[in-house]
């Protein structure tokens, strides 16, 4: 099964279907080599092919996020060519768990803090975790992220402000204890 493969299993149906994403995700964990075809059905014409592709390489980046790597040149440029919201949040939440230079990470904020201006509620929330990931270990950006937290508590939506309540509770937990990690 090579990309054209990979395209069958993604496709079809709708957009509030994932598909066999996980069977593609299981593919790729158990041969990695086979990212790069994955990738690739990211800059699928078929928005539900795309759409499906960030899910499976978001879930890959869960349990492996090294493998992403190779490709963060990539995953960092199409986050800012994407306007589709499911590619949005998937992208917001795989951006933190590449291995970024400081010019990289500032790359990565400013493109999450874009999509804080998005329509979806989903993308603005995950674009909060993903900041708030971004900041973790750097003591200016966690109280950026404290505050920006807070305004979103107050004045998002529900799921910012559910959102925006637990990540508040993390970061002061962990500056509270001093446990921040590296810095970054």
């Amino acid at each position: 099964m090579g990309r054209d493969g990979f395209m069958q299993l993604l496709s079809g149906g709708d957009r509030r279907s994932i598909g066999k994403s996980n069977q593609v995700v299981a593919e790729i964990l158990k041969r990695p080599d086979r990212l790069a075809e994955l990738i690739e059905c990211m800059w699928s014409d078929d928005a539900i092919i795309q759409m499906r592709a960030a899910d499976a390489v978001e879930k890959v980046s869960v349990q492996k996020p090294e493998l992403l790597a190779p490709f963060k040149a990539e995953l960092l440029g199409y986050a800012g060519e994407t306007t589709q919201a499911e590619m949005r949040w998937h992208m917001a939440l795989m951006l933190p768990r590449l291995p970024l230079t400081s010019a990289e990470r500032e790359r990565a904020r400013i493109r999450l803090r874009e999509y804080l201006s998005d329509r979806s509620s989903i993308v603005k929330t995950f674009a909060l975790q993903g900041l708030t990931e971004l900041a973790v270990g750097d003591a200016p950006r966690e109280s950026e992220m404290i505050d920006l937290l807070q305004k979103a508590g107050r004045s998002g939506t529900l799921a910012m402000k559910a959102r925006s309540r637990k990540l508040l509770l993390q970061l002061q937990k962990q500056q509270s204890t001093g446990r921040t990690g590296q810095p970054h």
